[in-house]
């Protein structure tokens, strides 16, 4: 066919796009009706979809249940999008992010969230709403990096299943060459997480805010955000390189569990219920040094920890060659005090994905002799009580406040916070998804 033939052909029509769902109005014009739901009555539904039978004191009797139904309501919505989509995407891959986030743990970071809000004042039903939608993004964010994580430390098993990569080349493992079925499951689980990733943001992004706290909010989760991100690599930098840095295990730390793990929940609760700059300061401090110390905790029982309790295998720092502080500090005094037997099992065991039980005791052995493990444990001690001190110091309301500092102390102490007492009026929300073994950001 001549060119000019070819121009003169109708070009064909591209199919239609589907629409993913029919949305009820724009995003500003969901915001504005948000805004104006706290006058509607108690108990009603905010134009963001979520429900807070009872008012906020309803939701504080079982706030995980608030949570977990809040997370289910998310999820459904993003499922329904991804079905219209497609259904193979749906099936294989948004199901699966679905059921990995539903099967999480405590809901701690979520209760944070909750509890600084409600100690800033927060109190009306649309502030209600709001908190439990960040806190259910902050489910999804943490499916986005245990997923990618497992990819990152071949890790096949989670919370005593297998890892979402291992679970898609399973699925696969008669279809396709073993390698080949391997290089598909941890694919498909860098877009799971990535997945996950985008429906956090889009259920920040949709949340109903002033412009005023919807900045603020913006702000500290795109920080949140960035930090994780940054301390994962210098994790991963540290693994590869053997860093022993004593304070470049702490910056790792702090910016991949300490500020993720407790700062930045705190922060955004306290945004969410317009909290005065000294608040958000006082919060942030204290969630900052008990983030820390639950990081140090969380290293702690890595090797110390009694399986029963942690939920995970001991040693798992050690064999994968983790830059803890534990470990560095350890190497530090033994290096100091030219403690070469000790040198040499640390050199033996940091990175040893071989290492047995008797390798392991001699490690245990190592950082009790040096003072490492006594050192770790008094830094704890100091940095909670330093975050306690930042958190009695924020003018909060009184019955929230203590209900926060609870949870405060629990992080601190790597226990489980007091389960909440009973009321006579529960919320009426779904069993929260979760166990009762401790988790750590990674």
């Amino acid at each position: 066919m001549r060119r000019t033939q070819a121009k003169d052909q109708p070009a064909a029509a591209p199919p239609p796009v589907p629409r993913l769902v029919a949305p009820s109005g724009s995003a500003l014009r969901r915001r504005r009706a948000g805004r104006a739901a706290a006058g509607a009555g108690r108990g009603a539904e905010t134009a963001d979809g979520i429900m807070v039978p009872g008012g906020p004191e309803a939701v504080d009797a079982n706030v995980p249940a608030a949570i977990g139904h809040a997370l289910e309501q998310v999820l459904a919505d993003r499922l329904t999008r991804a079905g219209v989509l497609d259904a193979d995407f749906a099936g294989e891959l948004a199901e699966r992010v679905a059921r990995f986030t539903r099967e999480g743990g405590k809901l701690t970071r979520p209760q944070l969230l909750w509890w600084s809000m409600r100690a800033c004042g927060g109190g009306d039903e649309s502030t209600a709403a709001a908190a439990l939608r960040i806190g259910a993004a902050l489910e999804l964010l943490q499916t986005c990096a245990l997923v990618h994580d497992d990819v990152m430390d071949g890790s096949a098993l989670r919370r005593g299943r297998p890892a979402l990569h291992a679970d898609v080349r399973d699925g696969y493992s008669g279809a396709a060459a073993p390698a080949r079925a391997a290089r598909f499951g941890e694919a498909a689980a860098v877009l799971a997480g990535d997945l996950a990733l985008a429906w956090a943001d889009d259920v920040v992004a949709d949340t109903a805010l002033d412009p005023w706290t919807a900045t603020v909010v913006r702000e500290v989760w795109s920080d949140m955000r960035i930090e994780m991100v940054a301390g994962q690599f210098l994790d991963l930098q540290g693994q590869l390189t053997g860093s022993r840095s004593p304070s470049r295990a702490l910056r790792a730390a702090h910016l991949k569990s300490a500020l993720y793990s407790v700062q930045r929940p705190l922060a955004l609760g306290a945004a969410v219920a317009g909290a005065d700059g000294r608040t958000m300061r006082a919060l942030c401090s204290a969630g900052r040094c008990v983030g820390m110390a639950f990081q140090l905790r969380d290293d702690l029982e890595d090797v110390f920890g009694d399986p029963r309790h942690t939920g995970k295998s001991c040693g798992g720092d050690i064999r994968g060659g983790k830059p803890t502080y534990l470990a560095a500090l350890a190497v530090a005094r033994a290096k100091a005090r030219a403690d070469r037997p000790a040198l040499a099992v640390l050199e033996r065991a940091l990175g040893n994905e071989e290492l047995t039980r008797a390798g392991l005791d001699e490690v245990r052995e190592v950082l009790v002799r040096t003072g490492a493990r006594a050192a770790v444990e008094a830094k704890i001690e100091r940095l909670s009580a330093q975050g306690l001190r930042h958190f009695d110091g924020a003018s909060l309301h009184a019955d929230a406040a203590g209900r926060l500092r609870g949870l405060l102390s629990a992080q601190a102490a790597g226990r489980p916070a007091d389960p909440p007492p009973a009321r006579s009026h529960p919320a009426s929300a779904a069993a929260p998804a979760g166990s009762d073994a401790p988790e750590g950001r990674r």
